[in-house]
């Protein structure tokens, strides 16, 4: 793959994706995980010479840090130089990954679910330098919305997908629940599911074994005694909403459980 050094010199300006873009060539273990992938990619013996490898897993991380569809990242490739560039690719007028390339490379990581071994890579990669400390956990989940319209070629939704309320609004596709170091920030779990599951059903299946305490907002009250529990893990849940506006702000003990339930 062609080397470059993020030095465009169309301007002197340092964005924040370009500064993001900067610190992800340092820190993301590109050769481990271009090993990683490598074995299951076509070698292209036949027709137009494949991209390279980093190249794809590049463009593949970059859909995933930017929201990008696979449309919008082909035209993210021909329309910013800085995005080209972090890619290994050379200039516009040279041959680009077009969007049926994107999707073919991301079904690969999905058919052989290399997405977990990338992160299980990335975690024992920063558990050896002492970045992913693991004593504690903070848990807590996110809604990733869904096309709801039927007009595709089955005429029905997504089986997969569910509707999930979050206040006053609903909401139709997946959740994603995630598990993250309580000290580094880094994230060491991720499970999908539908919506509609609960947040408390997946607490536990988040903590990686190791950590003595786990932190989750209220909607994590009840965590500490489901079937699946650990004993020797202390849960810490916030408060609910509507018993922590309720507390007397004139009486001390409250006072302090709200610094308590702010922290």
């Amino acid at each position: 793959m062609k080397q470059h050094s993020l030095g465009l010199g169309t301007t002197a300006k340092r964005t924040r994706r370009r500064e993001f873009l900067e610190e992800m060539e340092r820190v993301v273990p590109w050769s481990e995980l271009v090993a990683l992938v490598t074995p299951y990619l076509p070698e292209g013996k036949r027709g137009r010479p494949p991209f390279a490898p980093e190249t794809m897993l590049r463009i593949h991380f970059m859909q995933q840090w930017f929201c990008l569809s696979d449309p919008a990242m082909e035209e993210a490739l021909h329309d910013m130089p800085l995005f080209r560039e972090f890619a290994g690719l050379g200039t516009w007028d040279e041959r680009l990954p077009d969007e049926s390339t994107i999707l073919r490379f991301r079904h690969v990581l999905e058919k052989h679910k290399l997405a977990s071994q990338m992160l299980q890579t990335v975690n024992e990669l920063l558990t050896a330098k002492g970045l992913l400390l693991k004593s504690g956990t903070v848990v807590d989940a996110t809604l990733i919305a869904a096309p709801s319209s039927t007009k595709n070629a089955s005429g029905e939704r997504d089986p997969e997908m569910k509707q999930s309320r979050k206040g006053q609004q609903w909401y139709f596709g997946m959740k994603a629940h995630i598990g993250v170091d309580a000290e580094s920030g880094l994230v060491h779990t991720v499970r999908g599911t539908c919506g509609s599951v609960n947040d408390v059903v997946e607490a536990n299946s988040l903590l990686h074994g190791q950590e003595t305490d786990a932190f989750g907002d209220a909607g994590y009250q009840g965590a500490s005694k489901r079937p699946d529990a650990r004993a020797d893990v202390k849960w810490h849940i916030a408060m609910r909403p509507g018993k922590r506006k309720a507390l007397d702000k004139t009486k001390l003990v409250d006072q302090l459980t709200d610094q308590v339930e702010r922290i």
